[in-house]
């Protein structure tokens, strides 16, 4: 465990929050020590109140706030006095607390103080530091793991065992540590929980921290538990995408709502999907309570969504007669699935969801990995993860949540997807909540957006084998297909038809319309498998409906494939895929339009540049985002019941009209 701590950079902090705020992202950057919202820190600090009076106040992370990103805001203050008060307490409830934790802060926009606040406030230091380490929870979680805690720290760490996060667990661990505590106790070890170390500076907690978790560290070197063998699992070259997008709408259905599913059969999940006895030791629980709410209790061995969803539902009527849970809460989809063709799978409500599924499990399976070589994997009992998973806290959360976005677990493909008309269509999908696959031949597509919703793939879409394979690498990204944007395209320059060279009638027809046909062919079963039917944009041109001269090339390709757009619709419709074709015109922010070309055309009809832009019977311009957004909509509730429709987006251009 390597120890990050850096004077100068701790020498730029102004005070002792902003101290805080420097150690709390230490230990956010070491994702085994913190994944994605887990883990705690707090500060204990006397400050004066708006009348001048000194009051002792906890700044606890804040609810929704990750360590590897936190801010000073992301810190919410509570007063100490009635945070003693509360702990004294024989009995509160959850909802209870929550709200004397909300009625005491300072600052009324703060976040929601983390349900852990009890806990921080009763540890008499100044810092507290609590992560979820990889390696302590893989000793806690295996057989004997008690005993193991104590022959590695002895009385430098107080014990605790496992009891569910909120008041009970506060109150317990206030009472160990008055009970057990000693002048030599630096931490303290919660059992399928995590660890606390503490310090009366942001150093020695910190340091505390990454000493007791390098103990742990070397404990599993010294049992023969620590290096885990290289994989030899290596995936299929076959195409599994239509496989896949048949997956994600069984899961899509036994959820009730979309999702994303990422099909990650990269060697470890592989090589643990294999394993002999991975029925056993995937079966027995995650490996802390933190994880539960993100991949439920379980993952699915294979692809029987129907059996597993079953399973659920009786595992949920078992475990849910004492809490009195309500039907409505039942989601019986999983979110980690082990497949032996596929290897690891995550799901999510959405790409971001799915993605942190995926890195939580990828520290599974190193915890149960280690923890079956130092003697067996040793879950939480079924009931202890069924009250996290439907802890009334949780479930809180879930019913005031935000209203998804309209296009929240669906997958578009947009082509040509770097610039102009492409790009806008991109951020209005995403903007929408939809995971986008971006293709397009300029390789600047791969850096367009660092987000885990957006795919980037810099691909020749007249290259039907490499088309092949991106089809392949964005369905096992994001699980399958929703829509499909159809925009790539060339435009060249004007050439009459006694002009006109064969090659360049050839690369127009091979780039406007032979790659589409190829992409709508390739797409079909994805959009037929899409958990809502497919829905296809064609982004077409005002040159269908009126031609100019000299682009023969252009024109005829768009009609071509507007044609084309048409006979999909007949075919389609029968699978609930809709197509509908968009045909604008003079839309000038795009990589075709140059300051310079522009003026030369405006100068050409004897116009202003302002002129030439609105040169339509509405005088408006008409941008690249005009044309994205109708685009989304198209693939939106409002045109539900649309298909083969050509809707011109031009301000109004006389020849058409």
């Amino acid at each position: 465990m390597r120890n990050l701590w850096n004077d100068d950079e701790a020498g730029r902090c102004l005070d002792d929050l902003d101290l805080r705020v420097y150690t709390s992202r230490l230990l956010g950057q070491d994702k085994s020590l913190v994944l994605h919202g887990g883990g705690n820190t707090s500060l204990k600090v006397r400050e004066p109140n708006i009348l001048g009076e000194e009051e002792d106040i906890l700044y606890v992370k804040g609810s929704g706030w990750d360590l590897e990103t936190i801010e000073r805001g992301g810190f919410s203050p509570v007063r100490m006095e009635h945070l003693l008060k509360l702990a004294k307490l024989e009995a509160l409830s959850d909802p209870q607390m929550v709200n004397e934790l909300l009625s005491h802060m300072t600052r009324a926009t703060a976040p929601p103080p983390s349900v852990e606040t009890i806990l921080h406030a009763t540890l008499p230091y100044k810092y507290v530091d609590h992560t979820h380490a990889d390696a302590v929870v893989t000793i806690t979680n295996s057989d004997r793991g008690e005993d193991r805690i104590r022959e590695i720290y002895g009385d430098t760490v107080v014990l605790v065992p496992y009891v569910m996060p909120g008041f009970d667990l506060a109150r317990l661990c206030a009472l160990k540590f008055a009970e057990e505590s000693t002048s030599e106790t630096v931490g303290m070890v919660l059992m399928n929980h995590g660890i606390f170390s503490f310090g009366d500076t942001a150093r020695v907690a910190y340091e505390r921290m990454i000493e007791l978790v390098t103990k742990a560290e070397q404990y599993l070197v010294e049992q023969g538990a620590w290096a885990l063998s290289a994989s030899t699992a290596l995936p299929s070259d076959a195409s599994r995408r239509v496989e896949v997008a048949e997956l994600r709408r069984a899961l899509s259905s036994a959820a009730g709502y979309p999702m994303i599913l990422s099909a990650r059969s990269g060697g470890k999940g592989l090589a643990f999907a294999c394993r002999s006895d991975i029925s056993i030791v995937s079966q027995q629980g995650p490996a802390t309570p933190d994880h539960v709410i993100r991949t439920k209790r379980l993952p699915m061995l294979g692809r029987d969504v129907e059996g597993y969803a079953s399973d659920y539902r009786a595992y949920f009527e078992t475990h849910s007669r004492q809490a009195k849970v309500p039907l409505t809460m039942l989601d019986p989809a999983p979110r980690v699935i082990l497949d032996m063709e596929f290897g690891l799978c995550a799901v999510g409500r959405n790409a971001r969801d799915a993605a942190i599924v995926a890195e939580i499990y990828d520290h599974t399976m190193d915890i149960i990995s280690r923890a079956t070589l130092l003697g067996g994997f040793r879950a939480l009992p079924a009931q202890d993860i069924f009250d996290v998973e439907y802890w009334d806290l949780e479930q809180a959360k879930l019913r005031k949540g935000d209203k998804p976005p309209l296009f929240a677990g669906e997958v578009a493909l947009v082509t040509g997807a770097a610039s102009g008309i492409g790009k806008a269509c991109a951020d209005s999908l995403l903007a929408r909540g939809a995971a986008v696959i971006g293709m397009d031949i300029d390789s600047r597509i791969e850096q367009l957006y660092r987000r885990p919703d957006f795919l980037g793939i810099a691909c020749d879409l007249t290259d039907e084998e490499a088309l092949g394979k991106a089809l392949e690498q964005g369905v096992r990204a994001f699980g399958g297909l929703d829509m499909l944007i159809l925009n790539a395209g060339i435009f060249p320059a004007g050439q009459r038809i006694g002009e006109l060279e064969t090659a360049t009638w050839r690369k127009v027809m091979a780039i406007n319309l032979d790659a589409n046909l190829v992409l709508m062919r390739e797409c079909y079963p994805l959009l037929k498998a899409a958990p809502h039917g497919g829905r296809v944009v064609i982004i077409g041109s005002k040159n269908v409906p009126a031609p100019g001269p000299g682009a023969a090339a252009y024109s005829s390709a768009k009609a071509a494939l507007n044609q084309l757009a048409r006979v999909a619709a007949l075919e389609w419709g029968g699978d609930g895929i809709r197509i509908n074709s968009l045909h604008p015109n003079a839309v000038f922010d795009t990589a075709i339009w140059s300051d310079e070309v522009l003026a030369s055309r405006a100068k050409h009809y004897g116009l202003s540049i302002d002129e030439y832009k609105t040169n339509n019977v509405l005088k408006v311009e008409v941008k690249s985002r005009d044309v994205a957004e109708l685009a989304a909509e198209m693939c939106g509730p409002l045109f539900a019941k649309t298909t083969a429709a050509q809707v011109p987006v031009d301000g109004g251009n006389e020849r058409v009209i």
